[in-house]
């Protein structure tokens, strides 16, 4: 049995990670700023004599308590800066101090920003670890710089530490209103399994497998996503006929999209490769479109037992006119909305 500390734990990967844990017979200490079954200290990776008690005696740390996309209109760039660079470093720090034996840090596959969008002409972007991220916003900004903190603190004090870049395993709504407007749920998270998309199990498969090779790996990084089915010769085709190449690859999937009255996107701008994951991990994820396709043709649920458990979450406390997400605008320096959650 390990004692491991999670951040994050009101969230929806910090919770998957306790289930899956707790339910393996480890101790779990979870930290979060909201109170959640799996939440044991209720407190923000802000503080860094909290984040020190929490590490106390633990064996192992996942980091995965941050201000996400959703919350550039509603916090300041301080409040990023506060959480996920400064709370980053406290984790560190109070890793070192309690001797874990590696830190695994959730990261996102938003930081690689503007690499993700071709210009006009151009094929759909090839992205491994090897793409260099250009920053879009101030998400993205303090997400690679935890990332390299990380890198700093293993160089400079041995602590082993694995990012993981994850790609989407919510089940919230999309944060763009015409995406939304445009799908139905369901049809744009089963799209996004072909590019953009994990399911929430294969994402806590990593994570504990990452942890498992922390040792021997001291520093890497790697891009979680499920294992898309184009090549990069394909990418010129997926940036002007997505539809045409999908049902090359997949010829029933027109018979099974009109039964649901779906439609596949236009074109694909971006594709997450995680080959390095997979080899270098041994990471096998389960959750492909293959798999879900054919779980939607036998009308199965199409996400893991643990995704579902762990549900829809949302993230703020409040509601917005117009959708689930309020419009970008910068908030008042130093200020954030009441309410609004951190995991």
């Amino acid at each position: 049995m390990m004692r491991f500390l999670i951040t994050g734990t009101a969230g929806h990967l910090g919770e998957a990670l306790a289930r899956t844990l707790i339910d393996r017979g480890h101790r779990v200490v979870g930290l979060d700023l909201l109170e959640s079954p799996y939440t044991t200290r209720v407190g923000s990776v802000c503080d860094p004599d909290l984040v020190r008690a929490c590490a106390r005696d633990v064996d192992f740390v996942f980091h995965a308590a941050t201000l996400h996309k959703p919350h550039l209109a509603t916090h300041s760039r301080q409040a990023f800066v506060d959480t996920n660079i400064s709370g980053t470093l406290n984790v560190l720090e109070a890793a070192l101090a309690a001797q874990v034996t590696g830190v695994v840090f959730t990261s996102t596959t938003s930081a690689f920003g503007a690499a993700l969008r071709p210009a006009g002409g151009e094929p759909a972007a090839w992205v491994t670890e090897d793409v260099r991220p250009v920053a879009r916003n101030i998400y993205g900004v303090s997400k690679i710089a935890a990332e390299e903190i990380c890198e700093l603190i293993y160089r400079d004090k041995g602590l082993p530490c694995v990012v993981l870049r994850t790609s989407r395993f919510f089940q919230e709504a999309d944060d763009d209103a015409s995406v939304r407007d445009g799908y139905q749920d369901l049809n744009l998270k089963v799209n996004e399994f072909l590019y953009r998309r994990v399911d929430l199990a294969d994402a806590v498969d990593a994570h504990l497998l990452a942890a498992q090779r922390a040792a021997d790996l001291g520093f890497a990084r790697y891009i979680v996503s499920a294992t898309t089915p184009f090549t990069p010769e394909q990418l010129g085709e997926l940036r002007e006929n997505a539809p045409a190449l999908v049902r090359d690859l997949f010829p029933d999937y027109q018979e099974e999209y009109a039964r649901r009255e779906w439609k596949m996107f236009p074109k694909i701008d971006r594709v997450y490769v995680n080959a390095r994951a997979r080899k270098e991990l041994g990471w096998k994820p389960r959750f492909d479109f293959r798999s879900v396709l054919d779980r939607l043709k036998r009308d199965e649920p199409v996400f893991s037992a643990l995704a579902l458990a762990v549900g829809s979450k949302g993230y703020h406390s409040q509601r917005f006119d117009g959708g689930p997400y309020p419009v970008e605008r910068h908030a008042e320096p130093g200020g954030s909305a009441p309410g609004s959650r951190f995991s």
